[in-house]
């Protein structure tokens, strides 16, 4: 177990973390909850970073890394669509696209291939914890009434009625479609033998 693969397993045990504050729920819970949430994104940076500089890229890395991913990404979602933030159906595209990935990649490597992240699903994600991190601060700010200054400014941004949280949401959506159809397309040769 080494360094990236460390903070890779940490990022499951952020998780749980974050999954349990958010249930917890009021202000403290929620702050606690976008804490842990921030630092797991970070750690999704970091742990491929080190991993490629130290030159420290091992089988468990590229098994726990994604799989670090989907898990706080799913979880995520799941809680936002249990406070009203996100649609179900919205949840189950950004999951249902997770699993078909992952299918896809396993299917690739029984058949001697490997399908490698691309840029639209590193946006993806990006959009996807963007998207989080503006669900947290909306339920921070809605829990803990009216503030001021520049507080106050913060608010109104992650509102859902603003321009921020929508952006993300469908954004979110949108490269999560485009990047499940483009894994479709280059595997589907392999789909065909």
């Amino acid at each position: 177990m080494n360094l990236p693969n460390s903070i890779t397993f940490a990022r499951l045990i952020l998780t749980a973390v974050f999954v349990a504050s958010a249930s917890w729920g009021g202000t403290t819970g929620l702050i606690i909850a976008l804490i842990t949430f921030v630092i797991a994104t970070v750690s999704d940076w970091l742990d491929g970073y080190l991993a490629r500089k130290m030159n420290l890229v091992t089988s468990l890395g590229k098994l726990l890394d994604p799989l670090a991913d989907k898990i706080l990404v799913a979880s995520a979602f799941v809680y936002f669509t249990s406070v009203d933030l996100c649609p179900v159906w919205v949840t189950a595209v950004i999951i249902g696209r997770e699993f078909l990935v992952t299918g896809l990649r396993q299917i690739a490597v029984d058949k001697g291939h490997i399908i490698a992240a691309d840029k639209l699903g590193k946006w993806k994600t990006t959009f996807q914890l963007a998207f989080g991190i503006t669900c947290l601060l909306w339920l921070i700010f809605d829990s803990s009434g009216p503030h001021d200054g520049f507080f106050a400014s913060l608010q109104s941004l992650t509102s859902p009625d603003q321009w921020l949280f929508p952006g993300f949401l469908w954004g979110a959506l949108a490269l999560t479609l485009l990047s499940g159809v483009n894994y479709l397309r280059k595997s589907w040769n392999l789909l065909l033998d």
